[in-house]
């Protein structure tokens, strides 16, 4: 997306603050791209769990959750989603998604498990996920499973193993087909309650923490984040199912500052690093960063640095 000047001190600074692409991971870890690492196609793929759990577990890819994703963990432990939390008693069926932040405590005592990964691509002219409840941010996410329940649920990953080393022309219909089966699966369960009683972390402390994640997942700007999508406080909130008068005194609590100043400070920061590494043009900024008009953007850079954006970046 950057095109034009070619500068290697630019790229070499810029490529050192980009989050590794799923195809960047593929070729350093395997020196191959999956044959579904397609903008047509979209993208799939099915893990058995056990390397990324336990004491010795390795880093689990995709850090960066850009990704949707349906797991079964086997093992006890508990789920943050904002101000709810979930715990797992023995093993559970769960969904998360680019949109919705997550954190799982205690993962030493997962004991192993599966699961798969794909984009809203994948499903492109096949419907939306997000109308599912189970990726929506009101919506259960986490479903205990009994015996019966694990096997059915294991059963159908196990196809999705099968499946994908098949040469089946239309095997990714199929794989379609047993995503939206798994989610079925969990729309019919009763969903988990959420705990109720004292924890480690308090709920402002929690609603804290996934609204950071959710502002900083939205960086660096670059052509695989285009754009910030997020950037008010009721557009924070309403992702994360929150009221807004809710999320800003969980903000004020636990850093001092308004929701308001923490957004603004982190795309200060940003503008200021495209202005420096980047070859767009300040309206081209200005439209990444979330401002409708180059001028907005200007008055809200002058206003911080007490320069405009071509003074700053001629310096």
């Amino acid at each position: 997306m950057f095109a034009g000047r070619k500068q290697k001190q630019t790229v070499s600074l810029w490529e050192m603050r980009k989050v590794e692409t799923i195809e960047e991971f593929y070729k350093r870890k395997f020196n191959w791209v999956p044959e579904t690492m397609n903008k047509e196609i979209g993208h799939f793929n099915v893990f058995r769990l056990d390397p990324y759990v336990g004491s010795r577990a390795q880093p689990v890819p995709y850090s960066r959750r850009d990704f949707y994703k349906i797991t079964i963990t086997l093992g006890s432990g508990k789920v943050y989603y904002a101000d709810k939390c979930y715990e797992v008693q023995q093993q559970a069926l769960t969904f998360s998604s680019p949109n919705i932040p997550y954190k799982w405590e205690h993962l030493d005592k997962i004991t192993g498990g599966v699961f798969c990964i794909f984009d809203q691509q994948f499903f492109h002219q096949f419907g939306n996920l997000n109308q599912y409840a189970v990726y929506k941010p009101e919506g259960s996410r986490v479903f205990e499973l009994n015996e019966d329940q694990l096997a059915k649920a294991s059963a159908v990953f196990q196809r999705m193993f099968e499946e994908l080393k098949s040469d089946y022309v239309h095997k990714y219909d199929i794989l379609r087909t047993l995503v939206l089966e798994l989610i079925h699966m969990a729309l019919k369960m009763q969903p988990n309650s959420d705990i109720s009683g004292p924890q480690q972390f308090s709920s402002s402390q929690r609603i804290a923490t996934m609204f950071m994640e959710l502002l900083e997942r939205q960086f660096p700007i670059d052509e695989h984040h285009p754009e910030v999508t997020l950037r008010a406080p009721s557009d924070f909130a309403a992702q994360l199912n929150v009221h807004v008068n809710h999320l800003n005194r969980a903000i004020k609590e636990n850093t001092g500052k308004t929701t308001s100043q923490i957004i603004g400070e982190r795309i200060l920061q940003e503008a200021k690093i495209l202005l420096k590494h980047s070859p767009w043009n300040v309206a081209e900024i200005a439209f990444a960063l979330g401002f409708k008009e180059a001028t907005h953007f200007n008055s809200f850079f002058k206003k911080q640095v007490q320069l405009t954006p071509l003074q700053f970046r001629s310096i």
